[in-house]
Order: C-alpha cells, then sequence, then structure tokens
C-alpha cells in the first residue's frame, strides 16, 4: 500500500463530500428511481440497503477507489490467515478462526490456535451437556437452573446480547450477568437466585481484572455461606488462562476454559466466553451462532467489494464521518429482543475505532470512529429520535428489521414494522414549510399561528439511514449480524490506516484507579488536586 495513493485516494472522497448538495438524498431518488435496487446487497442470509444515504454514484466510485487504495479486502484476508494485523501487541487476531468449521489456511500460529480451541469447544460442549443432561448437579444434589456470568467488557457485554436475543422459555438454563462493580447490581441480582441451583463463571482471561475479581469474591462467599466450603466449587467454573489463580479460587481443573491472547475481549463472544450461551441456550443454538458468523466470514473475503456487506457498511461510515461530518451513529433495532445490541455495538466500535495515531504511530490525518448509541425501536422514538429528525447536525441511523417475528402476535409485529420503515422515510423525505402550512390551515389554525409555529414543524429531511433486514432473529442470523459489524470494524481500520485490535485507552484509568484506592481507605494520598478536592468531598 503507498500511503500517497491512499491519501489521494481520501482527498477525492473528501473532496466529493464539500461539494454544494453533497450531503442531499431525496434528489438522488428523483434522478434514479431504481436506486433502492442498485444500493441494496445480500450475503450470509441478510440485506443491506444503503440507498437513504447521500452516496451518489460518483461518491461510490470515489470510495471503492479508496477501499482498493488501502486494500481492505486484503486487510480482512490477512486477518484471516492469521497475519499480524495487531502491530501495538505484535499478534494476529483470530477470531474467525474460533468459529471455522475446518483448518484454516495460515500461519502456523494460527492453525495451532485453531486445534487448541477446537479442543476448548468440545469440551464446552461436553460440560454443557453434562449440566444439561443432569451428570453435573450442584452440591446439593439439584439440578442447576441458573448460569451467572461475572465478567466485563467483551466478558459480559457479547454474551448478555446474544442471551437476551435468544433465550426463550423452553431453553436449558436462565442466564444472568454481572459486570458493574457497583454491589447494587449484586445485591439485586443474588436476590433472585438459589445458590444451590446456580452455576458461576468467572469470565477474565488474566483471573485478575479487578471489578470482575471484586464480584467473584462476593458470588464465592455467597456459595461458601450457603454450601460451605466443600460445597462451593461444584458451583464454579472459569473462562480463563491463569491456572494458578483458578485453583486457588477453587475451581477444579476441568472446570477452566482458556482462550488465546490473540483474541480481543470485544470479539470473543466465540470462544470459552460463549460457554454461558451454550449453557442457557444449549448447544445446538451456540452452534448455529458460530454458523451464522461463519457465513458472513465466507461472504467478507469472497464477495466482490461493489457487493461486500461489511466493505460497503464501512465505507458508508466513513462518507459520513469523514466526507460529511457527521460524528455520530445511531443504532436503532426494531426487535426488542435486541435491547443489548447497541451497548455491545458501543464496545466494538468505539473501543477499536477510537485511535488518534495510525498504525505506524504517526497522527491520524482524519476523523476516526463514530460515536455509537441507541435503543430499540419504537423506545427510541420516544426518547432520543427528536434529535435525529431536526437537530442542526444530522445523525446517521442504522434501521434493523426484522422480517418475522418468533410470536402470535402479528399486528403489533405490523405496527412494529410500519415504525422503523416510517422513521426511515421520516428521516430521508422530511416535511417542508408548504406542507406544514397546509396541514395546519386544514385543521384551522390563523395565518399568525402559522407563521408562528410552522419553523418548529418542519423537518429538512436528507437525514441518512442504512436498513439491515434479518429474515428472523435465531443464532444463525445473530451470527451474520455480529460478523457483519466485527468485518465493518476491520475494514474501517485498513480505511483509516489504525489498528482495530488494541485498547489502550482502557488501561489509564485503571491504573489510577489502582493508585486512588488506597487513598480511599485511608492510606495514603493523590497528587491531583482536583481528584483530592473530591476525596475529601467524600469523606466529609
Amino acid at each position: 500500500m503507498n500511503d500517497a495513493d491512499i491519501q489521494a485516494a481520501w482527498a477525492a472522497v473528501e473532496t466529493l463530500g464539500r461539494r454544494p448538495g453533497a450531503a442531499a438524498i431525496r434528489p438522488l431518488f428523483a434522478a434514479d428511481p431504481d436506486r433502492p435496487a442498485r444500493m441494496t446487497r445480500r450475503g450470509a442470509g441478510l440485506t443491506l440497503d444503503v440507498s437513504r444515504t447521500a452516496i451518489a454514484p460518483a461518491a461510490l466510485d470515489a470510495l471503492l477507489a479508496l477501499a482498493r487504495a488501502a486494500d481492505a479486502p486484503g486487510f480482512l484476508a490477512r486477518m484471516a490467515r492469521g497475519e499480524l494485523v495487531n502491530v501495538t501487541e505484535e499478534r494476529g487476531a483470530a477470531h474467525m478462526a474460533l468459529r471455522a468449521a475446518t483448518q484454516p489456511e495460515g500461519t502456523p500460529e494460527l492453525v495451532a490456535l485453531w486445534r487448541d480451541a477446537q479442543g476448548t469447544l468440545a469440551r464446552m460442549r461436553g460440560f454443557a451437556a453434562s449440566v444439561h443432561d443432569g451428570t453435573a448437579r450442584g452440591a446439593t444434589g439439584q439440578r442447576f437452573t441458573d448460569v451467572l456470568n461475572i465478567g466485563i467488557g467483551g466478558s459480559d457485554l457479547g454474551p448478555a446480547m446474544a442471551a437476551r436475543a435468544l433465550w426463550t422459555p423452553a431453553a436449558p438454563l436462565r442466564a444472568h450477568f454481572l459486570g458493574n462493580v457497583d454491589a447494587h447490581a449484586w445485591e439485586e441480582m443474588r436476590a433472585r437466585l438459589d445458590p444451590a441451583r446456580t452455576l458461576v463463571l468467572v469470565a477474565s482471561k488474566t483471573f485478575t481484572t479487578q471489578e470482575t475479581m471484586a464480584n467473584a469474591a462476593l458470588a464465592r462467599a455467597w456459595l461458601v455461606d450457603a454450601l460451605g466450603e466443600a460445597g462451593a466449587g461444584a458451583h464454579l467454573a472459569a473462562l480463563s488462562t491463569n491456572l494458578p489463580a483458578t485453583a486457588a479460587f477453587g475451581v477444579a481443573p476441568d472446570r477452566v476454559f482458556g482462550f488465546h491472547e490473540w483474541i480481543g475481549g470485544r470479539f470473543s463472544l466465540w470462544s470459552a466466553i460463549g460457554l454461558s450461551l451454550a449453557l442457557a441456550l444449549g448447544v445446538p443454538a451456540f452452534d448455529r451462532l458460530l454458523e451464522g458468523a461463519r457465513a458472513m466470514d465466507s461472504h467478507a473475503l469472497a464477495a466482490p467489494p461493489t457487493d461486500n456487506l461489511p466493505l460497503l457498511l464501512a465505507l458508508t461510515e466513513a462518507w459520513h464521518v469523514n466526507a460529511l461530518g457527521y460524528p455520530a451513529r445511531a443504532v436503532l433495532a426494531y426487535d426488542e429482543r435486541l435491547s443489548r445490541f447497541a451497548a455491545h455495538l458501543q464496545q466494538l466500535e468505539m473501543e477499536s475505532l477510537g485511535k488518534g495515531v495510525r498504525a505506524d504511530g504517526t497522527p491520524v490525518p482524519r476523523a476516526t470512529g463514530a460515536v455509537v448509541f441507541g435503543e430499540p425501536g419504537t423506545n427510541a422514538q420516544h426518547s432520543f429520535m427528536q434529535l435525529l429528525h431536526q437537530a442542526p447536525v444530522p445523525v446517521p441511523a442504522d434501521i434493523i428489521l426484522v422480517a418475522t417475528p418468533d410470536h402470535p402476535h402479528a399486528d403489533s409485529h405490523r405496527k412494529l414494522l410500519a415504525n422503523g420503515l416510517a422513521q426511515a422515510e421520516a428521516l430521508l423525505r422530511g416535511k417542508d414549510a408548504q406542507a406544514v402550512a397546509a396541514e395546519m390551515r386544514a385543521a384551522g389554525r390563523s395565518e399568525a399561528e402559522i407563521a408562528a409555529l410552522a419553523p418548529h414543524r418542519v423537518f429538512t429531511g436528507d437525514r441518512p439511514s442504512t436498513l439491515i433486514l434479518l429474515p428472523r432473529l435465531d443464532a444463525f442470523a445473530l451470527g451474520a449480524l455480529v460478523a457483519l459489524y466485527e468485518h465493518k470494524v476491520a475494514c474501517l481500520g485498513a480505511l483509516w490506516g489504525i489498528n482495530p485490535f488494541d485498547q489502550w485507552g482502557v488501561e489509564l484509568g485503571k491504573q489510577l484507579a489502582g493508585g486512588i484506592l488506597p487513598a480511599l481507605e485511608g492510606q495514603g494520598s493523590v497528587a491531583d488536586p482536583a481528584t483530592a478536592a473530591t476525596l475529601a468531598a467524600l469523606r466529609a
């Protein structure tokens, strides 16, 4: 890759974004009645429609030229082969290998990782089966009914999102997730759990993560109080590579499931971190989740750039962030089961893409990463959608629809879909002053009232949205959806020239907390005057 060629490609994109009318979307539909078909692509069972964006044909050509110059497809291929893509930590990013059904073609390290992962998956399946068939029971001989996953970040957000999306009353176990070190969360959770029937998973690769180990200590004490020191071990398992620490905690060696350092937390859903899903949803559902992600992997690696869903999603983001200057994006999943999907994407995207320097250590010459936020539709329509419709700076939206529900209430689902489509249309079409005035006259309002109120009721329109359609929300579709965004992140890393697989920004706060904690315990002081003042207020 030649950096001069990449920067020239970026300049072409950004120049198009500065042209008058570059953000207008409605004229594109007027000029091309077939635009929805031309801007819709399918892959791994999902449908992506980017027609409601201001990507004109010339802009799409420039964006595809940028993808070629930055070699985004090549970056995905190198990642799949296990080559060094995480340059600051000198390793690959091997989450695709976790869901590969057959031995991947790649570096010896990747092949060894895949074989180890296959062994871990086999052990996970065996352990889950023993819990489901009653072979593995609690200390009192009762079968497990609940699994509590204690982790934070990727050890919590991904599994919690997937469990919320896929759990049904017919599932083998109920799943619970404890991430926040705030003990209010633990107090609320333990009131709903029976220690004699709860299996506790402690998810920490190093088994030293401060928040996770604090919560794990609370849960272990709860088990010991109810079942005794000897009985607590029957209720513990660990997702970690620190065998001495897990043994000291009381976890039997055959209940420790590790995962490789090449697997970043926000990409770890497919690893041992998914054990809570295999337990709660059943092994077949977990396997289908892997199959869906694998299908998206195959699509991302084989589809040409013009038809490649993750690449097109990444190019759309680059257009919005860099060409048009839109710093945020909303995620609107019109399915209550995806209520935690935006939270998962917040970590996946902002932790990966919130970088100020390129992979070579030089400053990034343009914005990276959008602020990601979201809520399920229709809830979002009654909270932050006002800002999307009328704020001066547009906020692009990802609108996710599910064609077929898993409930019998057809009328409710039609209303849900109608609302999602209406929001996309309202963002695009808006409502001009003439239409507002006509409505108000028809309602009998005076001309004075119209003059005073019409400006408040005008919607400028030309607000972009992308639409992602799932045939239904099952494990396969969810796996494909999550992998779609994972590959989008990798493509954006290539386009921006940043490393999307490290997260040094997470570390500074952890280091400082280690110094502040003794001061809170009355054993020392802190140098920062603002922190010292707050500590004094807390003591008071």
